[in-house]
């Protein structure tokens, strides 16, 4: 019984075996549907390539470096070359699918071609194409007509510091050259008209980074409940605060662009050009630290102090770019105090460079 049973089992499973690897040849055996695509790529692509080299061959003609003449002559040769590459690169592809037909191999652009995939043609001598046939893995996308809304990384560094109420800027605690700024973030940029790309608004999130390098051996402290700027015990050789904000920036940029018009879209493109951007942001503090560096009995000490510098949790200001293409001059103005309580008034102020990845 168990010889039996495993005679059986043995049986079954060959034809299985047999079952199955017919119905895969089935799957990818080429029907007269595919082969026929793939005839009418060829036919298109030689097509599109004669009518860019009579294009070139009229512009030669336009421009006299050729008589109409000569001109005439050259188009009856590549019509002639584009037609003896049709001719015969579907003699290639014929014979490809004999050959494979006659050895029991699969046709290997069956499954593709009924998934729609992409069916490119390219020039070169490399085997694994078919007659300049080549298949790609990735599904064919229909190109958009109107992309309204792009988006890109934005990046800012420059000078930071601080507009304190009753000091002027010379006089400020924070060294004019060892404060900096800088900002990082992902912006979106929608065209706000239909058929034109002069205003647009400037959208997303950003990272800024304030610092101040305080001077005359000053840094900040506790007094109660209020954050002051004292004299520290023991000669520094380095005092920096910093604050970290994360904001939702909003800017309404203006200037000249460039229209793209195609068959089958249509471009708006501000590469290379002059703009102006004018707005705003908001958002909250997400944390404040105080470095400090001094030596003490011949050894470096670092301190860090993290929090505690009662900084006001919510940010909110306006700023302005100005520049041509990736480039601008960029300027940002805090409306809210940095600090929640009344013995520091201060509002934090950027001047340096911007750069939108477009």
């Amino acid at each position: 019984m168990n010889t039996i049973t495993k005679i059986t089992i043995f049986l079954l499973f060959s034809l299985y075996l047999t079952n199955a690897v017919a119905q895969e040849n089935d799957e990818l055996e080429a029907t007269p549907e595919e082969i026929e695509a793939l005839r009418e790529n060829i036919r298109a692509y030689e097509k599109e390539a004669l009518k860019i080299e009579v294009e070139s061959i009229n512009k030669r003609v336009s421009s006299k470096d050729i008589t109409y003449e000569q001109g005439e002559n050259l188009k009856q040769e590549v019509a002639k070359k584009r037609a003896l590459n049709i001719e015969n690169r579907i003699d290639i592809l014929e014979k490809r699918i004999a050959f494979n037909k006659r050895n029991n191999l699969p046709f290997p652009y069956s499954k593709r071609v009924k998934d729609q995939r992409k069916v490119s043609i390219s020039f070169g001598d490399n085997d694994a194409n078919l007659a300049g046939l080549k298949i790609s893995d990735s599904e064919s996308k229909p190109v958009k007509y109107d992309i309204r809304t792009s988006n890109d990384m934005v990046f800012a560094i420059g000078f930071n510091n601080a507009i304190i109420d009753g000091v002027s800027l010379s006089d400020s605690p924070y060294k004019l050259g060892g404060s900096g700024f800088v900002e990082l973030g992902w912006n979106w940029k929608t065209r706000l008209a239909k058929n034109s790309n002069f205003a647009r608004l400037k959208y997303g999130f950003s990272f800024q980074f304030n610092k101040y390098n305080l001077k005359d051996n000053q840094y900040f402290t506790q007094e109660g409940s209020n954050t002051i700027i004292d004299t520290f015990g023991i000669d520094a050789k380095k005092i920096k605060f910093r604050t970290t904000n994360l904001v939702v920036p909003i800017y309404f940029e203006f200037g000249p662009y460039t229209k793209v018009e195609k068959k089958d879209r249509v471009r708006f493109h501000t590469w290379d050009k002059f703009k102006i951007g004018i707005g705003g942001y908001a958002g909250v503090n997400i944390g404040s630290r105080q470095k400090i560096k001094y030596e003490e009995d011949d050894d470096n000490v670092k301190v860090k102090q993290n929090g505690n510098f009662d900084v006001n949790p919510f940010i909110y200001g306006v700023g302005a770019y100005v520049g041509f293409g990736d480039l601008s001059l960029y300027a940002k103005y805090d409306l809210s105090e940095t600090f929640k309580n009344d013995a520091l008034k201060q509002n934090n102020i950027s001047l340096g460079l911007r750069v939108d990845l477009d």
